[in-house]
């Protein structure tokens, strides 16, 4: 009974400190899965805390199981995006729990210039979960075909989020 009240308390402890976005000097790295039309990879994604409400970092983004077009496998090239990523961390604008960080934000990727909401939970102070919405803005090619569409398209991620 005592070994069971300790571990209780233990995990109390670190849920109550946990905090999603501090601001200034925050880093933030998240791994997850991402889904959209023609195939589905793995997304990492760095954040850093510049400001009390803004952080800009690095997105990237691979197909895992693209789908092939007239026979043909799509190259490493057709399944990756990198992406230069800027939030707006809006969780304390709302009053939310700190466990809590909702973000908008843009990016400026290879194959489009777009946006994405997110939202992350964290659980301790080290490890939290994540979901995210992207979408262009604007294309740099207006006429998309066959692989040009992977990465350039509606997409949602979901995943791991942890404190670095």
């Amino acid at each position: 009974m005592r070994r069971i009240f300790i571990l209780v308390a233990l995990i109390a402890g670190m849920i109550g400190q946990a905090q999603a976005f501090k601001g200034k000097g925050d880093v933030k790295g998240q791994v997850g899965a991402s889904f959209q039309d023609g195939g589905n990879g793995i997304a990492v994604i760095a954040d850093f805390g510049i400001g009390e409400n803004i952080s800009i970092g690095l997105g990237t983004n691979y197909i895992l199981n693209a789908n092939r077009y007239l026979n043909f496998k799509p190259r490493f090239e057709d399944r990756a995006d990198v992406r230069l990523r800027f939030n707006a961390n809006i969780g304390n604008v709302f009053n939310l729990d700190k466990k809590w960080d909702i973000y908008p934000g843009l990016s400026l990727g290879l194959r489009n210039f777009g946006g994405h909401l997110g939202a992350r939970y964290f659980f301790t102070n080290g490890f939290g979960l994540f979901t995210e919405f992207s979408a262009p803005l604007s294309r740099y090619d207006s006429e998309v075909i066959g692989y040009e569409h992977y990465n350039n398209q509606f997409m949602f991620t979901i995943g791991a989020s942890f404190n670095l």
